[in-house]
C-alpha cells in the first residue's frame, strides 16, 4: 500500500529515494493507488513545463493528459537502472510537448494553405499535395459542430481576432474561446486521423 506523504523538499534523500522507489514498483504492478500518487507527485511539475514551452494553459492540459496516459500505458518501459521515475516522467512531457508543437504547425500551415487561394497555383509538383490538404481542412470543418465552425472559418478565412468574432456573433469572449479550442482541438485529431498516403508504391 503505498503511503502518500505529501513529500517536500526538506524530506530525506534516502527516504524520498525509498518513496519513489515504492511508487515506481507501484506502477509497475498497474497499482491504481500508486499510480494516483505519481501524479499527485509530478503532475504540477509537467503541467508547468508544459504551459511554459507551449504558452498554452489548455493545450498544456491536454498534454498532461496524455503524458500521465503514456505512462500508464508505457509502464512497462520504465527500467530504474536508466534513471529515477521523475526522470522517465520529464523524457516523457519533452516527446508530448514536441508532438503538441509539431500538431500546432500542421493546423497552421493547413490554415495558411487554405487562406492563400487568391493567385493562381505554380505548376509543380507540390500542387495535389497542397489541393489535398485544402480538402481536407475544408472537410475537417464542414464536420465541425455550427458554432466551432463558424468560429474557426472568421479566424481562418477573415482574419478576425477572437474579440471581433465575439462583438460580431454577439457571444462573450469565453465562448468564443471555447469554440475555438474546442474546434481546433477536433480538426487536429480529424487531420491526425486521415490515413497517409503510402510511399511504397
Amino acid at each position: 500500500m503505498i503511503t502518500d506523504t505529501r513529500r517536500t523538499a526538506s524530506a530525506p534523500p534516502v527516504e524520498e529515494t525509498r518513496y519513489e522507489e515504492e511508487l515506481a514498483r507501484g506502477l509497475a504492478a498497474a497499482d491504481e493507488e500508486a499510480f494516483a500518487a505519481i501524479y499527485r507527485r509530478w503532475g504540477s511539475l509537467v503541467h508547468t513545463m508544459a504551459t511554459r514551452l507551449l504558452g498554452d494553459t489548455h493545450e498544456a492540459e491536454d498534454v498532461t493528459q496524455q503524458v500521465f496516459l503514456g505512462a500508464w500505458h508505457g509502464r512497462a518501459g520504465f527500467r530504474p537502472e536508466r534513471g529515477p521515475l521523475g526522470a522517465w516522467l520529464v523524457g516523457i512531457t519533452r516527446r508530448k510537448i514536441v508532438d503538441a508543437l509539431a500538431a500546432r504547425t500542421r493546423r497552421l500551415t493547413l490554415a495558411d494553405s487554405a487562406a492563400r487561394d487568391a493567385s493562381p497555383a505554380p505548376d509543380d509538383e507540390a500542387v495535389p499535395e497542397r489541393v489535398l490538404d485544402r480538402v481536407l481542412l475544408v472537410d475537417a470543418l464542414a464536420r465541425l459542430p455550427r458554432h466551432q465552425r463558424e468560429v474557426l472559418c472568421m479566424a481562418f478565412y477573415e482574419d478576425l481576432t477572437q474579440a471581433q468574432i465575439a462583438e460580431r456573433t454577439g457571444m462573450p469572449l469565453g465562448t468564443v474561446k471555447s469554440h475555438a479550442r474546442r474546434g481546433l482541438h477536433r480538426l487536429r485529431q480529424a487531420i491526425e486521423q486521415t490515413p497517409a498516403q503510402s510511399t511504397d508504391g
